[in-house]
């Protein structure tokens, strides 16, 4: 039986209420989501934040990155995730190229996702160097959650997937970073690869919510990509726990369609219209 309650379901997830939640030490859930089935199972399950990630390039598209994914492309998948939740905030990733090049461009982004899109807030990767779209965004009225320590649109530039924060300048370049972010407007910030010393000291410095992923378990919330999650990946990180074999199950579910319909034992008479 499901520990979340009714009241809690009913009630529509903020950035208000993201804001309490961290007031009163109440830990975060948020999941990625793709499409409307997964967002309303999410949803229903009292998942806070569903995130339309820029990570369907490679659960979903089977990319190497994410650098790849279009604006158009994030706009879809946000719209089928929008009709799938009740009551989960959701939150568009703003997708390599649509808020690097000038301030106007990301809120011309920004407006996309949530006009068309339905999204109720986005997310960018950066800190410093994207203060001014954050606030130009905020301007324009839609929330910004934000994204430090190791961002995968600049993977290139950091040489891979690499731990951020390390050593004392790494430090000071991420906490500056987070503050940056802060001081923008952002209503949270997503934490990721980074020593989880260095998370807590964030979360305890921010007055806005913080979002772990690979940085420890003293963070405001917690995030996952749902293919890592339910064992749809054929590989994770070490940082993930696997809450299902999806994978399996739905291998195994196939295989004995397959037999049953070589076998000619599919449709059975139950199974055929009359």
């Amino acid at each position: 039986m499901s520990t979340v309650s009714a009241a809690t379901r009913e009630h529509r997830t903020t950035i208000r209420s993201l804001a309490r939640k961290k007031r009163r030490g109440e830990r975060i859930a948020m999941l990625t989501a793709y499409d409307f089935t997964f967002a309303r199972i999410f949803d229903a399950a009292g998942i806070d934040v569903l995130l339309v990630g820029d990570s369907l390039g490679n659960v979903v598209q089977g990319r190497d990155t994410t650098l790849p994914v279009t604006l158009d492309e994030t706009v879809y998948h946000t719209r089928m995730v929008a009709r799938g939740a009740a009551r989960a905030l959701v939150v568009a990733d703003m997708p390599f190229g649509s808020y690097q090049v000038c301030a106007e461009d990301a809120v011309r982004a920004a407006v996309r996702l949530v006009k068309e899109g339905g999204a109720h807030a986005v997310k960018l990767e950066g800190g410093q160097g994207v203060r001014e779209a954050i606030a130009r965004i905020c301007a324009a009225g839609i929330p910004v959650m934000g994204h430090v320590g190791l961002t995968p649109q600049s993977i290139h530039q950091m040489g891979g997937f690499r731990v951020q924060g390390r050593g004392e300048e790494g430090r000071k370049r991420v906490l500056a970073d987070a503050r940056a972010v802060e001081e923008a407007g952002a209503f949270s910030v997503v934490l990721e690869g980074m020593p989880a010393p260095l998370a807590a000291e964030l979360t305890a410095s921010l007055r806005i919510p913080t979002i772990g992923i690979g940085a420890g378990v003293d963070c405001d919330g917690q995030v996952l990509v749902m293919h890592d999650m339910l064992g749809l990946s054929d590989w994770t990180p070490s940082f993930v726990k696997q809450y299902a074999n999806l994978g399996a199950l739905a291998s195994k579910a196939a295989r004995a369609f397959a037999e049953e319909v070589a076998e000619a034992k599919f449709p059975a008479d139950e199974h055929t219209y009359r």
